[in-house]
Formats: C-alpha cells, structure tokens, sequence
C-alpha cells in the first residue's frame, strides 16, 4: 500500500509563490485562480501546494515540514544556485532566505529554506544510525562553538551567541585554524544579523586570512560556504 502526505501551505499570492519555487527548479503541476487561489508544485517527489490568503502574515508563520533526501549536498547546490540566478546574492536572512548545510547533533545533515510567506522547508539526509542529540563537548573551545551555534542558528539570539564567540576570540584558550575559522565565520554571521557591516567585513577578512592545508579544506567545506554565501549578502546589502 503506497502512501504520501502533501503538505498544503498558506500563501499571500501564488503567482510570486510560483516565482519562487521555479526559481529552485519545480515543476507546476496545477494552477487554478478560481474559485480559490491554488498552487501545486512538484521537485523530484516533492509535492508542494499552496492556496491564496491575503491576510496571511509571513513574519509570524509557524508553517514547515520536513524533507528527507538521499543526497542532500546535491539539492542545496541545485536549490542554492536557483536563488543566486534569480536574486544576484545568496539571501542568508530574512525573507525568503537559506541556511547553511551543515552536520546536525541529532544525525541529520541537513539545511533550512523558507519561502517569501515564512513556509519553512527543513531538508535533509540521515548520517548516523542514532538520532538523540550528542551530549554538550566538555572541551572549552568545542564547547563554546556548540553555545554559539545553539544560541545563533537555533535559538535566533545572535547577541548571546557574539558574546560567546568574542569571548573565545580574545580569550587564552588555543584555537587551530579550523576553530578558528568557524568562530569568525559563525561570528561574522552574527555581526551581520545585527546589522554591523563594518565588523562583518573585519570578520570575514580575519577568516578568509586563516592559512589553511588542503585536507582542513575539505573539512571545513560549509564553513567555506557560510563564508562565501555572507560575503555575497554584504555585498548585496551595500548596493
């Protein structure tokens, strides 16, 4: 017995909602102006839909769902690239915007995307076999890079999670470049949430000056992209 769940989302106009989901390469599969707006869109076998409610309120949506992929590097490139296209700039905040792709504490390597009326789509892969969140690192520079994660990219409290990383900046822990890359990238994410460009730039050119071997590279492969996708947001933000 086969069985799927389409998700039916809420959307202030489903031409713009159309816009943006062709931008990340669906399909449309039905459209209908009347009686009642309605979407439906389609990516590999991802089945979304969508109906037209002008007083639906983006900032407060509390909309989203979850889409496990196979490979999920393969579509937050594709997903990643579509929006680039269509923007010029890669939109890490506000709306509609994309996360970075990164390795979960809970064996999920997944991202975030929300669309211009705040649905959000948590899209990801398996890695572990254990789904329970790992325990907090006991290791002070580890466990002061997990806080700031927790409190910036989960808890949205980029002032908490600035002051965890400065603190670890300038204190008298040694860093390795990776950690070192991670706190200044992570911490020019924040400084940019808070609207401080000056120190986004100072931050991002600390980071990008870190000299790093080829196989810290390959290890820090988001980190690399968090660093590019913020420097095109600050580039965009400036014109």
């Amino acid at each position: 017995m086969g069985q799927k769940t389409i998700p039916i989302f809420p959307c202030r106009s489903i031409g713009a909602t159309w816009e943006f989901y062709r931008a990340l390469g669906f399909e449309q599969v039905s459209w209908q102006t009347r009686p009642n707006p309605y979407l439906s869109v389609r990516h590999g076998d991802i089945d979304l839909q969508f109906y037209g409610w002008k007083k639906h309120d983006p900032s407060a949506s509390m909309h989203m769902c979850y889409v496990v992929t196979d490979d999920v590097d393969v579509l937050y490139e594709s997903f990643r690239s579509g929006l680039k296209e269509a923007l010029g700039r890669i939109p890490t905040r506000g709306l509609p915007r994309i996360s970075v792709l990164k390795d979960m504490s809970y064996g999920m390597r997944q991202f975030l995307l929300a669309d211009p009326d705040g649905v959000q789509l948590r899209i990801g892969r398996q890695i572990s076999d254990d789904l329970e969140h790992s325990p907090v690192p006991t290791e002070p520079v580890a466990k002061a890079l997990h806080m700031a994660v927790l409190l910036g990219d989960s808890k949205e409290d980029h002032k908490g999670a600035a002051r965890v990383l400065d603190k670890l900046l300038a204190g008298d822990e040694p860093l390795s470049a990776p950690e070192r890359v991670k706190a200044l990238t992570l911490r020019a994410d924040m400084a940019l949430h808070l609207d401080d460009r000056e120190r986004t730039r100072t931050l991002l050119a600390q980071a990008r000056a870190v000299p790093l071997t080829d196989a810290q590279r390959a290890t820090l492969k988001d980190e690399l992209v968090r660093l590019e996708d913020l420097g095109s947001s600050l580039d965009a933000s400036d014109l």
